[in-house]
């Protein structure tokens, strides 16, 4: 429609620019529809395109009125209709003609399609944090998880309602339901959580209590108003938390299918993740030195040490004797927690408590790695909103260790801690199936991300760091 409608105020230009310019004006206006979406990016472009109409028309025809001859017939009555400049109500035509289009067509853009529900506010999910979890998607593996698929994202569609101070920068995924949920369907699904609850929480008396609140909010008819299926997740998430303040449980709503089961793993597709992750140079992007003898490591996940092992020991050596290091996250999506301890063991000289939401009870870090100089190196680990999962476990315990400095932004806040069971094709529970044991305090990084010791926009983390570090005197290690 806005290509037809510009063709037509073309025609307001003379023949000859037309048949210059014709094509190349409309070849421009098709790239900046695929690129400038959103109401606010195509009232711009109208308003671009009608305030160039009013210069420029009136230039062209001033330019083009000397070339422009009379064309003669046999009875001399015809001459060319671009001899004479447009009337100036032709130009008011046109200009009414397009704003009447650009209105229609934002119309249109605003209203088709789209459904009103009765109670919208049972529809809309409360606010997520900054991390994968946002998305309505089905649940992919996680990536702090053993096969886990390196870019994967938690599909949680919703989260309780603790998860609202969050970064307001993120966008908001609103999980969009297939048809409305049924009194049945409803029942069905509480009845279910609260069943998996008890089977398989690792507090039996807490997850009785928080059973008996599902179910007795149900039958007081605190949930008879809930007609979609992300909007009873998240009512069931508020009760939960009420109920436990277990920020790793969570009912998870997903308007695609859940799959049945994870797919076997073959011989073929372990060949394969294996050679993808070697043709990416397992994910490590840079390791290079900068000016003034500061190293600088970037890589984009945490893969499988029996994969990558080597790689990673290779880029570590290279390092190997820097005035400082900078650990680049600001992109990683995580991995295995074998990679994350397997790195970490550079940055001590002797074994570490060491913290691991994916393990029940006390864990210990082992330290140090031979053969390399980390241990008292001044350590900068560079983070962002796109910081997830494995990422964040690494950066939380370090930063808990006292043993680096985090520059940038908050992390994304995704946990992972919980196991995930499906109740059935829309709906499953993240349940943590034992106690996990923190060293350091009493929560970890779920919802609320890992907090930055200097807080800059992710930009421009790394000169930060640079400069931070310059003005740091190595530390000596002990005689």
């Amino acid at each position: 429609m806005s290509e037809k409608l510009y063709t037509l105020l073309l025609r307001l230009y003379p023949a000859r620019f037309r048949a210059e310019y014709g094509e190349e004006a409309l070849r421009l206006l098709r790239d900046r529809l695929r690129d400038e979406t959103g109401f606010r990016a195509r009232f711009r472009l109208w308003l671009d395109l009608l305030l160039d109409l009013g210069i420029s028309v009136p230039r062209e025809h001033r330019a083009h009125r000397a070339a422009l001859l009379p064309v003669r017939s046999e009875n001399g009555l015809f001459r060319v209709l671009d001899d004479q400049p447009p009337r100036p109500g032709a130009f008011l035509f046109g200009a009414a003609l397009a704003l009447t289009g650009v209105l229609g067509f934002f119309f249109l853009l605003n209203h088709a399609g789209v459904r009103h529900p009765a109670r919208p506010s049972e529809t809309q999910p409360s606010s997520t944090s900054t991390s994968a979890a946002a998305t309505p998607a089905a649940p992919a593996p996680a990536v702090h998880g053993d096969n886990a698929t390196i870019s994967a994202s938690s599909g949680a569609a919703s989260t309780p309602s603790h998860t609202a101070q969050q970064d307001s920068t993120a966008p908001l995924h609103l999980a969009i339901d297939p048809a409305p949920l049924d009194p049945a369907e409803r029942h069905r699904v509480i009845a279910a959580a609260a069943d998996a609850l008890r089977r398989y929480y690792f507090d039996r008396a807490v997850a009785q209590t928080a059973a008996n609140t599902l179910l007795a909010a149900e039958k007081s008819g605190a949930d008879n108003r809930i007609a979609s299926g992300s909007a009873l997740a998240a009512a069931l998430n508020r009760q939960l938390y009420a109920a436990t303040r277990d920020i790793h449980l969570e009912v998870i709503y997903s308007a695609e299918p859940l799959p049945a089961s994870a797919p076997p793993s073959s011989p073929e597709t372990t060949a394969r993740y294996r050679q993808t992750l070697l043709d990416q140079h397992c994910l490590i992007d840079k390791a290079e030195r900068l000016p003034h003898s500061i190293g600088y490591l970037k890589f984009d996940g945490f893969p499988d040490p029996s994969i990558c092992g080597s790689q990673f020991r290779s880029a570590m050596k290279s390092l190997n004797g820097s005035r400082a290091l900078i650990i680049d996250l600001t992109g990683n999506r995580g991995g295995q927690p074998a990679m994350v301890a397997f790195v970490a063991g550079y940055f001590f000289d002797r074994p570490q408590p060491w913290y691991n939401p994916k393990e029940p009870g006390n864990s210990s870090l082992a330290a140090p790695v031979g053969g390399t100089r980390f241990g008292h190196t001044p350590l900068y680990i560079l983070t962002s909103p796109l910081t997830i999962s494995a990422a964040e476990h690494f950066s939380y315990n370090l930063k808990m260790l006292h043993r680096a400095t985090l520059v940038g932004q908050i992390t994304a806040g995704a946990a992972h801690a919980g196991a995930f069971h499906r109740i059935d094709d829309h709906f499953g529970m993240a349940i943590p199936e034992f106690r996990i044991v923190n060293p350091y305090s009493d929560r970890d990084w779920a919802v609320v991300g890992v907090q930055p010791d200097v807080p800059v926009p992710a930009a421009d983390a790394l000169a930060t760091a640079r400069r931070l570090a310059l003005s740091r005197r190595p530390a000596a290690p002990p005689q």
